[in-house]
């Protein structure tokens, strides 16, 4: 039998909320900060420089409020959450920090952090499809599985999965906050990611919105000129640009000389069956 796990409540995971008049038998321990390493499963890239400037101000005046969650390891202690906190304190050359300490698997580890930074709204959408994906391949979660976790709905799971479809670039521009999700989604229509960086960067340039990043992408696929084949390869790009536009989604022909194969992406099982029913249309 599967054993239950408390999921998709953060922290409270961790400390159950418990009445006022009910004493706490948690220990709050003073923690020498070299004993202590970063949360591997930290979903967040990037710490905005200026509200780590006042967490720091804020514990210069009144110390540490909300002691930081750890985990024994082999070697002292892995943070679980609280990692802005560990480096404001760490700025400031304190030598120990308050600390909880908790026996919690790798798994909880990667959920609790997402789901505090979700929660706050810390996540940048990328940072969000990398721990996505990190449930899905190191845990073996489905996107269902991942849903029911963070209290999101499937298809925006698969959505911001789908993200890493696009380029570095792309990628970096989303982070950044340079292009939306919004604009991702249009862009991910297009066939090439040529095609894609070049539209990425109009947006950018001229401060596109969603609806004319959709509109350019929609007279792009639509009324592209048409080139003369001019052999096998531009009759291959051909039938890979109509395959895409008529499933609505990335096609690749790897063509040989006597055979080759179509390659079809799907990023979730609703996108899968939509697929499947544009390929056999039920007969009314």
């Amino acid at each position: 039998m599967i054993e239950k796990r408390a999921l998709g409540r953060g922290l409270s995971a961790l400390i159950p909320e418990r009445p006022a008049d009910q004493p706490s038998n948690e220990s709050v321990l003073n923690i020498p900060i070299v004993q202590i390493v970063t949360n591997k499963y930290q979903p967040r890239f990037n710490f905005d420089q200026e509200k780590l400037n006042d967490l720091v101000n804020s514990i210069k005046e009144k110390g540490v409020v909300q002691p930081i969650l750890v985990r024994k390891s082999a070697s002292g202690y892995e943070l679980i959450a609280g990692e802005r906190r560990l480096r404001a304190v760490t700025s400031l050359g304190m030598e120990k920090i308050p600390a909880i300490v908790k026996d919690v698997a790798d798994v909880d580890m990667l959920e609790i952090s997402l789901i505090e930074n979700i929660q706050r709204e810390e996540l940048n959408p990328i940072e969000e499809a990398h721990s996505f994906q990190r449930f899905i391949t190191e845990f073996h979660f489905t996107q269902e599985k991942i849903s029911q976790v963070l209290g999101k709905d499937r298809s925006t799971i698969a959505n911001t999965i789908r993200l890493l479809g696009l380029s570095k670039k792309i990628q970096d521009l989303i982070s950044k906050g340079d292009i939306t999700t919004g604009h991702a989604k249009a862009i991910l229509s297009l066939p090439t990611e040529t095609d894609q960086l070049r539209v990425a960067t109009l947006i950018v340039k001229k401060g596109l919105s969603v609806r004319e990043t959709e509109s350019l992408v929609a007279q792009r696929q639509a009324g592209a000129p048409k080139r003369k084949s001019s052999g096998p390869d531009q009759n291959i790009t051909d039938i890979e640009n109509h395959l895409q536009q008529f499933l609505g989604t990335r096609v690749k022909i790897t063509h040989g000389k006597k055979r080759g194969k179509i390659q079809i992406e799907y990023y979730s099982h609703d996108d899968l069956n939509r697929i499947l029913d544009i390929l056999s249309p039920k007969k009314s």
